[in-house]
């Protein structure tokens, strides 16, 4: 009996270690703190999770799109520094949520996620 409850302590002390560890890896910003952080030059990269179609309709400057549905398949060719500094978002939020918590799943340790561009003040361009 003593075993199991040492064991039962054990594994409650691995799984919330672990929650923690998610949150660390992973912040969410206002747009305010990640147009600071893009105008302080304190990241690596700006990613864009929308589809080609929303992006060509504006983006954040020298934002790179990787649609949410390639995360997995070609983040590694986009990005291979588990490092990197890395400021996602796409149109509301949904998407870049879902893409940030991939991106750490996948062992990056980074990840900003400042949600939507439909909250974003700030300037964007057409390529």
């Amino acid at each position: 009996m003593k075993k199991m409850i040492i064991v039962l302590g054990l594994s409650l002390v691995m799984l919330i270690g672990c929650s923690n560890k998610q949150s660390e890896e992973l912040q969410v910003l206002t747009a305010q703190e990640a147009k600071a952080i893009i105008d302080d030059e304190e990241y690596d990269v700006i990613l864009d999770v929308r589809t080609i179609e929303e992006y060509n309709e504006g983006h954040i400057e020298h934002a790179i799109l990787l649609p949410d549905y390639e995360i997995e398949s070609k983040i590694e060719e986009v990005i291979s520094d588990k490092d990197a500094r890395i400021l996602i978002y796409c149109r509301s939020g949904r998407r870049s949520n879902n893409a940030a918590n991939k991106l750490v799943d996948l062992g990056y340790t980074h990840v900003y996620d400042f949600g939507g561009i439909i909250d974003w003040p700030y300037a964007t361009v057409k390529e």
